[in-house]
């Protein structure tokens, strides 16, 4: 491990040599000691984290996932190296973090619109384009119907696999049936970008830019709550609990549970392969070989994956993922969160019992 006085002697040369000048100087700018501390806390910092050691054992981070775990093939993805944008050219070497650089140069600071994996671009971002590059995941509404073109709703097919959105994708939530990133059931209609007043509609707004942690005060003193959770955004009980002024964050983790035992049921039932579902590991479906629900032991693992998909059930835990890896989606766009659970709901509905029937969607 590096010592902390090292890294943060580091950060400084590393900072100068992407363009940084005199005034970014520690004698002469006194605050950036205390942003780098804040880096360094942040999850962005973070070197024993999955998302930045996974490749550690291959001993290089492939080009397509080193635009997002490394800071040089996040310059490079952007061209701020002077490469072709849009491409990472080559592999990224181990034990890189996102680093001040990633995003503090002119490319960066220049960028403004971002593609999203369904082909969807959205312009006029500002500051949050450079947040969005990544955040906004890697598999679309657009690719999982892809993936289910000319297949029967309710069979088995051995060609299917599970489709992950990947992780954190919040822009995608936030951009709602703009980006598609959501599995979004045909004939259905979509909420889009959720909006906020001013000072509060982008990435800097809520999050520290350097610690990323979410500045509450505002939300809460504005929403008088104690917790950003019980901010309420609607009207209306989605999950059918009975409790119609509980927050956002609430009604949606009612219906997300809902979905998941939905997905249970329907899985023994229909597919004729019990599931469970581990958050950790991937690829986070696996093969109930007891049947009791709980994702056991020798359970876990890819030789154990679940292999029983159908499209209907494919569809619904991709929702079901898709609200999962988004802590904060309930912030983000509870609208299209409570759609896209709700209409997971009412497709395996049509096969099995589930365990509420939503009488209100947004």
């Amino acid at each position: 491990m590096i010592p902390r006085r090292l890294t943060l002697a580091f950060t400084f040369v590393f900072l100068s040599g992407f363009g940084a000048t005199a005034p970014l100087a520690q004698e002469t700018n006194p605050v950036l000691p205390d942003v780098v501390e804040s880096w360094l806390a942040s999850p962005h910092a973070d070197l024993s984290s999955e998302s930045f050691r996974h490749w550690n054992e291959d001993g290089a981070v492939p080009p397509g996932c080193a635009n997002c775990h490394t800071s040089s093939g996040f310059r490079d993805f952007l061209g701020a190296d002077g490469s072709e944008a849009g491409v990472v050219d080559h592999p990224a070497l181990t034990g890189s973090t996102v680093d001040c650089a990633a995003c503090h140069n002119q490319t960066a600071t220049a960028l403004d619109q971002v593609t999203f994996p369904s082909g969807a671009i959205t312009e006029g971002l500002g500051t949050s384009a450079v947040c969005w590059v990544c955040h906004q995941g890697r598999q679309s509404s657009v690719s999982v119907e892809s993936a289910l073109a000319g297949l029967d709703e309710d069979a088995v097919s051995p060609d299917l696999g599970f489709i992950n959105v990947h992780y954190r994708a919040a822009a995608a939530s936030l951009m709602g049936a703009a980006a598609h990133g959501g599995y979004e059931y045909p004939g259905k209609t979509y909420a889009s970008r959720f909006t906020h007043v001013p000072g509060f509609d982008n990435c800097t707004g809520c999050h520290d830019p350097h610690t990323l942690a979410v500045s509450a005060e505002g939300c809460v003193a504005c929403h008088k709550t104690a917790e950003i959770a019980d901010i309420r955004t609607h009207t209306g009980d989605y999950d059918a609990d009975g409790d119609a002024a509980e927050g956002a964050a609430h009604e949606i983790a009612g219906l997300h549970d809902a979905l998941g035992r939905a997905i249970g049921a329907y899985a023994a039932e229909v597919a004729g392969a019990p599931v469970v579902y581990a958050p950790d590991s991937y690829p986070y479906f696996f093969a109930d070989l007891n049947a009791n629900g709980q994702p056991d032991g020798d359970e876990v693992g890819y030789p154990n994956r679940y292999q029983s998909w159908t499209p209907r059930l494919l569809k619904a835990a991709y929702n079901y993922q898709f609200v999962a890896k988004d802590p904060g989606i309930h912030a983000h766009n509870p609208a299209y969160a409570a759609q896209i659970l709700i209409d997971s709901l009412e497709s395996l509905g049509a096969k099995v019992e589930t365990a509420i029937k939503p009488a209100t969607r947004p």
